[in-house]
């Protein structure tokens, strides 16, 4: 008999995980997690994650990320791919090479892709946070991509030209604006991706901008981490959302990582 548990910010649910590496075309080895989900599922859809600034902080673990990895897995039949930039280091270890602006990091967005590719990862959709929305934007639109999610894009690096391309491809793009973001709030973001959310084929796919009120950019908060994994889950698969407070299913052997 299983009981019910509560997930709270500290909850870590079964999931099957992996430490990977991905390869880059310019010579670089990244490092990084799959969370799959437990044994005897397959998932649905997978999510390959862009982290926040390394120079600030941002990292494979960033709390959103490592939360989404710990959870969806088990209550969504998600696959979470994290890993590290060039350069960048958290609890998984270094990844080679070093910060280049946003430049270089376009192997490393093709690397990720091209590793959900052969590893048949179904439905990949690149879940870009912060900087990560800028290499979403502007590395990304690939073809094995199914779509994107944007979080707090500050849309700093990425161009009128990147956006115009994602609009061109048809395909879905969820972008979630906190309300009190220190670069782009909800009114300035409607304007800065007006050609994306007025081409008629990607709105029809599923895109659109949400505000998110009382959000800032760092989604602290669980009231804010779970707004944005519930939207997460509608968008890569409607079937499992809204996702439940609690868990109901039996929990295997302690995780890899604590809280």
């Amino acid at each position: 008999m299983t009981t019910s548990t509560e997930i709270t910010a500290h909850t870590i649910l079964p999931a099957h995980r992996e430490d990977i590496e991905l390869k880059t075309a310019d010579g670089l080895t990244l490092v990084g997690e799959l969370a799959l989900p437990p044994e005897g599922r397959t998932p649905v859809a997978t999510l390959v994650t862009l982290h926040p600034l390394p120079t600030h902080a941002g990292m494979m673990d960033s709390h959103v990320y490592r939360k989404a990895a710990w959870r969806l897995p088990a209550l969504a039949d998600i696959a979470v791919l994290r890993f590290n930039t060039r350069g960048t280091t958290s609890a998984r270890g270094t990844s080679e090479g070093a910060f280049e602006e946003g430049i270089g990091e376009r192997h490393d967005v093709a690397a990720a892709i091209d590793f959900a590719d052969h590893r048949d990862l179904p439905n990949p959709w690149l879940l870009g946070w912060s900087f990560g929305t800028e290499l979403t934007l502007k590395y990304g639109c690939e073809p094995q991509v199914q779509g994107a999610i944007l979080l707090s894009p500050p849309l700093h690096r990425a161009t009128e030209e990147d956006i115009r391309t994602w609009a061109e491809s048809g395909k879905p793009v969820k972008i979630l604006v906190p309300e009190f973001d220190d670069y782009l709030r909800p009114e300035e973001a409607k304007e800065r991706f007006a050609t994306l959310l007025t081409n008629e084929t990607s709105v029809a796919a599923g895109t659109e901008l949400i505000g998110v009120e009382g959000a800032k950019h760092l989604w602290v908060g669980e009231k804010y981490v779970r707004i944005v994994l519930d939207q997460i889950v509608r968008t890569t698969n409607p079937a499992a959302a809204p996702l439940p407070p609690e868990y109901d299913g039996r929990f295997g052997p302690a995780e890899k990582y604590g809280a």
